[in-house]
């Protein structure tokens, strides 16, 4: 049987396919949700699809599908998915958004996640009797009485804000004070609480999602009626000041009487300022911000909420507390809606917090059968392995160096960083990219660990990563540095925008080291744990994990091996699944039992981590045949 490649877009997964097999089957196959209402007996007319390469590859349209489509569909190349069939090639499939189950969220180089849109935040629009001398019910029940009779919630109470103002708002726009009907629209929170209570007939409701990185965070503002993300920022986290690693947060807590304070304070601002930001932009009120869902290691979370740190910093590293947390948005200082909520997802254990939560429920790794490595890469790595039987996880103190700090032109992922490197390894001369094709300023997180895998792959620097001065005599790039080891020019004066060569030197190699022994040795450890040999699929989480190249990865040892094509980079994966546990209350359900499916495995004082620390030490490792392809390619040179 002939076999042909099906890719589906915006979701960007695919497959090949046998021939005879309708788009829609492929489509399940794949996980991409299609509306099939008829359950693809041609009859709906739901399941509508967009042919962008390969129409003629398809079998005819069919008499449904004339029925079905408008002649302007047909023109653009619509088809239903049940009645198209693989015939002859290749096909390039577009969804449309009108053809989407329920909402779908997509992780980049993933499959695309299938959810129910039910925020725990609604407004209603109501009309109803006001109070009259045959009707003294008072305001709040008049509200709570409709709302149950008319739609079918039963309110249980109203915010102490919004009670305090009730009497004048829906009264606010009636002649005189005393019109019969009262028009107003109701919001409330998880059908439970009214939270708020508007008599101008807008119904604009807004959620915000942030990830609360230690080195940068991410605040996205959602459309809560449909889900879409209507912009985001992006900043760093205030705190580094303080320490570029959580522990030295930690310890700023203990050693300072208002240390935890100063920590709160700073990101709350910070994100104070960013919904400022994204409400001017947009053009919105933050009166209709109603919930803020956060995610963030377990640092991050003490340090938002004021926890005490103390005890987290110190063994057995045990938090304060595990659960969900769901706070007032005015109690937790963020300035939404200050009758909204912030809530906060749960914590696994020790340093594996809510953003780990949200990787799961956003990658669905506890839905699948394949063992799947997933690695939210950060300063404070937290990695997953396991599937739908047996899961664990750990924290890797990874530190900031893959995200630019601690190397000497290390920066953020900017306008002029250098983001891909290439070395000839015959001259050795350097070719580099940067963001935005502006003149070279420093170098991001991909750019250093193409750097790195480059001149180990060229010889630069050995597997213990100490640098081959005797090149020196060869290329005037490599410089030897008696106090230092030696330097590699990447990018030279004349062609930078900061009046400097830009460099990778030996201690930038060093902290490359240790950051990628922590990631590499932590997955082993968990391998070792669980009795794997191997891994069926790596996911690579975080915005780092978004842009590295995979076969540099692979080069220094960031990750165990696996076969290129089953590595996965999915973006802010912790972003979406804050995002979708704003959209969803059923995937915040899905995330509150991940603490007890989970398995937490604490590395600190493990003998096993620590052999296997030591050992990714080396590029790729000291045992070279645990990287059979890297060393098929170093033999090659």
């Amino acid at each position: 049987m002939a076999k042909y490649w099906v890719v589906f877009l915006p979701f960007g997964v695919d497959k090949v396919f046998g021939e005879g097999i309708n788009l829609l089957d492929a489509a399940k196959d794949l996980g991409v949700g299609i509306k099939s209402i008829c359950g693809g007996k041609r009859s709906c007319g739901k399941c509508k699809v967009i042919i962008e390469e390969g129409k003629e590859n398809l079998s005819p349209i069919t008499e449904p599908e004339k029925r079905l489509l408008s002649s302007n569909e047909l023109n653009r190349n619509y088809r239903l998915a049940c009645a198209s069939e693989i015939r002859r090639g290749n096909v390039s499939v577009m969804v449309p958004k009108e053809s989407f189950v329920e909402e779908q969220l997509i992780l980049k180089e993933a499959k695309a996640i299938v959810f129910k849109k039910n925020p725990a935040v609604a407004k209603f629009n109501i009309e109803l009797p006001g109070p009259t001398l045959e009707d003294l019910t008072p305001d709040f029940e008049r509200i709570k009485r409709f709302l149950k009779e008319k739609i079918g919630v039963n309110v249980k109470h109203v915010d102490l804000l919004v009670q305090r103002n009730l009497p004048e708002m829906v009264r606010e726009n009636l002649p005189m004070r005393r019109k019969v009907n009262w028009n107003l629209n109701v919001t409330l929170y998880d059908e439970e609480e009214i939270i708020d209570v508007e008599s101008d007939g807008d119904e604009r409701v807004y959620g915000i999602a942030v990830d609360v990185g230690t080195t940068t965070m991410a605040v996205y503002l959602l459309n809560l009626l449909n889900g879409d993300v209507v912009t985001f920022d992006s900043l760093l986290n205030p705190q580094i000041k303080h320490g570029e690693d959580l522990m030295s947060r930690v310890i700023y807590c203990i050693e300072n009487e208002h240390g935890l304070d100063d920590l709160q304070k700073s990101v709350i601002d910070a994100i104070n300022e960013s919904i400022e930001k994204i409400c001017r932009e947009v053009g919105i009120s933050k009166r209709h911000i109603y919930e803020m869902v956060a995610v963030g290691n377990s640092g991050m979370h003490h340090f938002f909420l004021g926890i005490k740190p103390d005890y987290l910093g110190k063994a057995p590293y045990v938090p304060a507390r595990r659960g969900s947390y769901l706070i007032k948005a005015r109690e937790a200082g963020i300035n939404i809606n200050p009758s909204g909520y912030v809530y906060w997802l749960p914590l696994n254990a020790g340093w594996v917090g809510a953003d780990n939560s949200a990787v799961i429920i956003s990658t669905e790794v506890l839905k699948e059968e394949e063992m799947t490595l997933a690695i939210d890469i950060g300063t404070n790595g937290e990695i997953f392995f396991g599937n739908s039987q047996k899961a664990m996880v750990c924290s890797a103190a990874a530190g900031p160096a893959l995200e630019g700090a601690q190397i000497k032109f290390g920066m953020r992922a900017a306008e002029g960083a250098i983001d891909q490197v290439k070395i000839d390894e015959g001259n050795y001369e350097c070719y580099y990219k940067t963001i935005k094709d502006e003149p070279a300023v420093g170098i991001c997180g991909s750019g250093i660990v193409d750097a790195a895998a480059e001149m180990f792959r060229t010889g630069i620097v050995d597997k213990s990563g100490r640098f081959n001065t005797s090149l020196e005599e060869k290329m005037e790039r490599i410089r030897r540095k008696i106090d230092f080891g030696g330097e590699y020019v990447l990018a030279w004066r004349e062609e930078t925008g900061i009046d400097s060569d830009i460099l990778i030197t030996q201690d930038d190699i060093r902290e490359i080291q240790k950051a990628k022994a922590a990631i590499q040795a932590g997955a082993r450890f968990l391998m070792g744990k669980m009795g794997a040999e191997k891994i069926d699929r790596i996911i690579l989480a975080g915005a780092f994990g978004s842009y590295i190249d995979k076969v540099s990865a692979l080069m220094i040892g960031l990750l165990p091996e696996c076969p290129v094509e089953k590595i996965y980079m999915v973006g802010n994966a912790a972003g979406v699944g804050a995002q979708l546990a704003l959209m969803s209350r059923e995937k915040r359900a899905e995330a509150e039992k991940i603490p007890d499916l989970v398995e937490y495995m604490e590395l600190a004082g493990s003998k096993e981590f620590n052999k296997e620390f030591f050992d990714a030490l080396h590029f790729p490792h000291k045992n070279p045949d645990k990287y059979p392809i890297v060393k098929k390619i170093m033999e090659k040179r």
